[in-house]
């Protein structure tokens, strides 16, 4: 059997944690013969509650188990490891929008990625839950120099799995009927769920999503802002966030990145590194890749971008597409562009940010 992982998971007294840890620890995020440390991150005042995670862990007698080592020290939680899922950050609660939580997470994830940069392998692979996901993986990532940028990451599976179950329950097909449902932009009410290249199985035949569903002014309207506002009607109707299918989403994601995948319809999420010809060296955007892996090397061999000829033009409405994009990313660089400011950075913006708009409309911070 292969050594023992370190993986971290931060905010582990958390709810999300608590759906999460289970997962991991009985194999269904790095394999069923890979054994398992787990290291539990959180605030002091959480200990005793992490005391509790830790015995229901030891109580249900995992073999692949190794070690539980619960912390409130950032040496002792981030020392070499090997995966890292920064799952703690100040909550979202009902009301509340994304840009309220920048100021509180610039510190946290500024200490987090400074942890990472002394204490971590330089191979380690970090997924930044905590939201706003993609501002908090730019921060961590820009305080972690030495660590390459693709080897962070941060969550956007969630989105894409809301949007694979619409499409789903819409046509009556289970979720795995649904495949190459992209999600452009943040996880955030921004966001855009696009179908223009889904396909679902529909009674072992292939269809195109607009066909299967055979609702364009669905999958234009309801469906869009079901997706993007998901998030809130669940805060709304728990009084909490989404936990469960939070838990489910990172075990989706960190799974594929770890062993790899040729479906499109798997990997979603923001990598840095590979965003230059969207905007700039420091953006973290959702992309929709295609990815394969060498010896846990990421490679990118297919990638869509907002520009016109990668969009499928010959697509039904993908006009349609375009159109809706520009908010999407508008709203990301005002939100890059605050946090950058909170941290003493600044960030130069070409002069068309997709080539097809044009760039007065977008910020820029020089």
């Amino acid at each position: 059997m292969a050594d023992p992982i370190r993986v971290l998971v931060t905010g582990a007294a958390g709810q999300i944690a608590y759906s999460l840890l289970y997962s991991i620890a009985k194999g269904d995020v790095f394999g069923k013969d890979q054994p398992i440390i787990l290291v539990l991150l959180d605030i002091p005042p959480m200990l005793p509650v992490l005391d509790g995670v830790v015995m229901e862990l030891q109580d249900c007698a995992l073999p692949l188990l190794r070690e539980v080592i619960p912390t409130d020290k950032v040496e002792v939680g981030f020392k070499d490891l090997d995966a890292a899922i920064l799952v703690g950050s100040m909550p979202r609660k009902e009301g509340m929008e994304r840009k309220d939580l920048l100021k509180a997470n610039v510190a946290i994830f500024k200490t987090q990625g400074a942890a990472l940069e002394k204490y971590a392998k330089k191979t380690v692979r970090v997924l930044v839950v905590g939201n706003p996901a993609n501002t908090n993986c730019l921060i961590a990532s820009k305080s972690a120099p030495s660590i390459p940028k693709e080897n962070f990451s941060c969550l956007t599976r969630l989105d894409h799995n809301r949007a694979r179950s619409q499409v789903a329950m819409r046509c009556g097909v289970p979720a795995d009927a649904v495949k190459n449902v992209i999600i452009w932009g943040n996880h955030s009410s921004t966001q855009y769920p696009d179908v223009h290249h889904a396909m679902v199985n529909v009674r072992g035949k292939e269809v195109e999503a607009y066909d299967a569903v055979k609702d364009d002014s669905w999958l234009k309207g309801d469906f869009i802002s079901t997706v993007q506002l998901r998030g809130a009607a669940v805060i709304k109707a728990r009084k909490l966030s989404s936990a469960m299918s939070a838990a489910k989403a990172i075990c989706d994601h960190m799974r594929d990145w770890w062993f790899g995948t040729l479906d499109v319809s798997r990997v979603f999420g923001r990598w840095g590194g590979m965003t230059s010809r969207i905007c700039s060296k420091n953006f973290f955007f959702k992309h929709h890749k295609t990815l394969t892996f060498n010896a846990k090397q990421l490679t990118l061999f297919k990638c869509l971008y907002f520009e016109k000829r990668y969009l499928g033009i010959e697509h039904r409405d993908s006009l349609f597409s375009i159109w809706k994009n520009p908010q999407t990313c508008k709203a990301f660089c005002l939100d890059v562009s605050d946090k950058l400011i909170l941290i003493g950075s600044t960030l130069k913006w070409k002069n068309n940010i997709m080539g097809l708009h044009n760039s007065a409309n977008f910020p820029r911070i020089s």
